[in-house]
């Protein structure tokens, strides 16, 4: 419940402010052009808490492209940082998603994701899920887009040993078996143009399986410079519901991992 509650609290608060830089109505925006890879990138600061307690860098960049009732979509995102001289936060992942138009507003998707997380105490998820989504919502100002679907996972954890006296330095990995499991996946992609040059987003995801629940959400509010240029400050809270157990005598690892963002984007 936590997680839901920062998400709102953070929406209320993002909301006036966004509604104060709306300076010009919302026009009508272009579709999205077609047999051609369009995308944006993101690069900037990230404040972290949760397993991890760091200032780090921090890179995303989202690929499309639509061809006739197809549409496949690329995201990568990377992170890297340090605290005291210490490495405290490295991860990237990756997803690719592809959807097919059964009508307007109704489609069929396939997906695959990858993670790989030096700090959360799994040594990779990896996920292939098949199902249908709804445009829910799809007008000039409002879009909301639900999906549901079934797929499988397989994750491999691993135990990660810290220096005992209290450095905070990792000294060794411990990866356990390779498990792989059934599981029921959706999510709820919301957009928001408070005008021609502010956007807000908030894209929830999640994937429930025997060996654990995997919940994402993260909120965006973005204002245009230029054709190309943006700022974004960001949210987002990723919650596993049963993170790997550690060696006795070791803190278990915290199921809530949060971060915020301030990022430069450019549209390519």
């Amino acid at each position: 419940m936590f997680s839901f509650r920062a998400a709102g609290v953070l929406a209320l608060i993002l909301t006036p402010v966004a509604a104060a830089l709306a300076d010009s109505p919302t026009p009508t925006p272009p579709p999205p052009p077609e047999n051609v890879w369009f995308g944006k990138g993101q690069f900037g600061f990230l404040s972290s808490s949760g397993n991890t307690q760091a200032q780090s860098l921090n890179t995303i960049i989202d690929l499309a492209r639509i061809d006739g009732p197809w549409k496949n979509a690329f995201n990568v995102i990377g992170l890297y940082g340090k605290s005291t001289g210490i490495v405290s936060s490295e991860k990237w992942a990756v997803q690719y998603q592809a959807n097919y138009a059964i009508s307007t507003d109704m489609f069929a998707f396939g997906g695959l994701r990858y993670e790989h997380d030096m700090f959360n105490g799994f040594q990779y998820q990896a996920a292939a899920t098949v199902g249908l989504g709804y445009h829910i919502i799809n007008t000039d100002t409002d879009k909301l887009t639900g999906q549901l679907g079934l797929g499988y996972r397989k994750v491999r954890p691993e135990q990660i040993n810290k220096d005992p006296a209290g450095s905070g330095t990792v000294i060794s990995r411990i990866p356990g078996d390779a498990t792989g499991d059934a599981i029921l996946t959706g999510g709820l992609d919301y957009l928001h143009n408070f005008s021609a040059t502010t956007v807000f987003t908030n894209k929830f995801y999640f994937e429930s399986g025997k060996s654990d629940t995997l919940l994402k959400d993260t909120l965006a509010l973005t204002v245009k410079m230029s054709d190309k240029l943006a700022l974004s400050v960001g949210y987002g809270i990723t919650d596993n519901t049963k993170p790997p157990a550690q060696a006795p005598g070791a803190a278990p690892l915290k199921k809530l991992d949060t971060i915020t963002t301030i990022n430069v984007v450019f549209a390519f």
